[in-house]
């Protein structure tokens, strides 16, 4: 056999093996995968209402995300697998492949983005509130300075309050521990999601009955986005098209008012405008 034609050979079985690897990987994708076994398996925070949470008296996962999520799995025509996730391990059980996407109360930061990739579209805006005791004398984000606060690990509200505002931020493994730490005095005040404790707040007004929440703004308003792992172009495109459907259609402010989200202004806004689309 010439050296010519050897060389042909070879270059025809390279090519072969090249254009088989590529089929492969395509076949091998995240929503390859969703489709192929009937499942997407959500990275979901549980730590309370209205975004997550165990009903005490069904044992049910309920909540504003855990609607998304099951709006975004019947949209894509597969069933709902949901994966209890917290601040510290979320984006570790995503790139490990333990979960297809995050739904896990993460905001859009510039850092986030560079280690993942996310669902353009957000599912909602959200900002940090601070609970502190009502004889603190706590009046506004600028009074933290040199004092305690405390965060969940991973937050995004970290560095704001230390570069910005000067406090000594103490990360805690979740919300609840986070606020039992105020409770006990370990912190002046507990930053998180403003959604989240304003319902707490409301709906245990005896338990809470000590504290409130006197700033008059909410810390960094981000965007509320799902999360995925880098590459997954074909995921985040089914995904940001069923978000953008679910918002066009009042069905992401029908589920939040259903939750008793405090603040549905950036939901009526994109609803008003893509439904206007």
């Amino acid at each position: 056999m010439s050296a010519k034609l050897t060389a042909k050979i070879v270059f025809g079985l390279a090519l072969s093996i090249t254009a088989l690897s590529g089929t492969q990987a395509s076949a091998d994708s995240t929503l390859e995968r969703i489709k192929g076994r009937g499942k997407l398996t959500v990275g979901l925070i549980l730590s309370g209402a209205p975004f997550g949470f165990i009903d005490p008296k069904t044992q049910e996962q309920k909540g504003y995300n855990v609607d998304i999520a099951k709006a975004l799995a019947a949209d894509l025509g597969v069933e709902l697998e949901s994966v209890t996730v917290t601040p510290p391990n979320r984006v570790q059980f995503l790139q490990q492949g333990k979960v297809d996407i995050l739904i896990a109360n993460m905001q859009y930061t510039e850092e986030r983005a560079k280690v993942l990739d996310y669902v353009p579209t957000p599912y909602d805006r959200a900002g940090g509130a601070a609970v502190v005791r009502k004889d603190s004398g706590l009046k506004d984000w600028a009074d933290l300075k040199g004092k305690p606060v405390c965060i969940s690990q991973g937050s995004n509200y970290a560095q704001p309050l230390a570069e910005e505002y000067g406090a000594i931020v103490k990360g805690l493994p979740s919300q609840p521990e986070s606020l039992l730490a105020l409770q006990g005095g370990n912190c002046v005040a507990a930053v998180h999601v403003g959604a989240t404790v304003g319902l707490l707040l409301q709906d245990r007004a005896d338990e809470w009955k000590d504290f409130a929440i006197p700033f008059p703004n909410e810390l960094i308003p981000s965007d509320s986005v799902i999360w995925l792992r880098k590459g997954e172009a074909d995921t985040q495109k089914a995904l940001d098209e069923s978000v953008k459907k679910l918002h066009a259609s009042g069905k992401l402010l029908e589920l939040a008012k259903a939750n008793r989200l405090l603040n549905t202004k950036y939901l009526e806004e994109e609803n008003k405008k893509l439904s206007a689309k």
